[in-house]
């Protein structure tokens, strides 16, 4: 009987190990060829407030190729780019540069971006050190303060949300991102509204508290500026309604919930309603309300 057609149980030894010590050191090889990673995804921009500076824009490891130049090309990135040109924007004197920013993550809502994050290098020419520049970007907004006039008494009418960010329920406004670029804010208020409560409204009824501001604000409010760039246009909408609407509203159970929204309508009463929820948006609103109705800013209810 010939070595080749031995039993396995009679390899040799020696032939056996040695086969061992061949594939051990292909497969280290095989391993350590798999961990080379691609080059970074780039691009580069020039913006008209540093002609002679071209931007890197970069993408962190992870972001597909698909991701990043959905986010570059996106509302939100292009936006936040005319923002930091704009009268008001941090280029605009010159006193600071955009060298370099790195796209983080993508968030995708169907067909359409949702969030982007990213991380800006924004240095201060004079001295040299680097302004934070952490941005969370998902664009305008809209909210709605629903004030209803009923035998005497004034309500406003809130979302009770799940909000996983805080780890809590959420007491708040009707509110909603613009879906498109057409800018169509009232339009938005009014769909949300439906979409949230089951109340219709009117366009001609809505009334943009935001339009108040000085327009060197921009005329929306910014939440959280440290970290986001959301801008949100405040409306007011005033109504009569009797105590059975009062009742049907309250408890009911709304929002589109093939998307997730599990919402409850809450009716309070008006004069409570500041110290009944943390909700920036409405203490905002009430501000506003507020104010634009002492200086007479609000149209007469026919």
């Amino acid at each position: 009987m010939s070595l080749l057609t031995l039993p396995k149980r009679f390899m040799p030894r020696s032939l056996s190990l040695r086969h061992h010590k061949t594939w051990e050191s292909d497969r280290a090889f095989s391993i350590k060829m798999s961990t080379v990673s691609p080059p970074p995804l780039t691009h580069s921009l020039t913006l008209q407030s540093q002609p002679g500076q071209p931007v890197q824009i970069e993408a962190s490891p992870g972001v597909s190729n698909t991701d990043f130049r959905n986010a570059i090309d996106s509302l939100l990135f292009k936006q936040w780019l005319k923002n930091l040109q704009s009268e008001t924007g941090i280029l605009a004197t010159g006193a600071y540069s955009l060298e370099r920013v790195l796209i983080q993550g993508v968030d995708m809502f169907g067909q359409r971006i949702g969030f982007v994050k990213f991380k800006a290098d924004i240095y201060d020419k004079e001295t040299g050190k680097k302004v934070p520049g952490i941005v969370f970007a998902r664009g305008p907004a809209v909210a709605v303060l629903i004030i209803l006039d009923c035998e005497g008494e004034k309500y406003a009418v809130l979302t009770e949300q799940v909000r996983v960010p805080t780890g809590r329920l959420v007491l708040e406004l009707p509110a909603g991102m613009l879906d498109d670029d057409k800018g169509d804010f009232v339009g938005t208020a009014v769909r949300e509204v439906e979409e949230e409560t089951g109340i219709c409204l009117k366009l001609e009824d809505m009334v943009d508290l935001t339009a108040f501001l000085d327009p060197s604000t921009g005329c929306r409010v910014i939440p959280s500026p440290g970290g986001c760039d959301e801008e949100i246009s405040v409306f007011l909408y005033r109504g009569c309604v009797d105590k059975e609407i009062i009742s049907q509203l309250q408890g009911k159970e709304t929002g589109l919930r093939d998307h997730g929204e599990l919402i409850k309508v809450r009716v309070v009463p008006y004069g409570q309603l500041w110290r009944m929820t943390a909700d920036a948006k409405v203490l905002m609103a009430i501000a506003l309300y507020e104010m634009a109705k002492n200086e007479g800013l609000l149209p007469l209810r026919t």
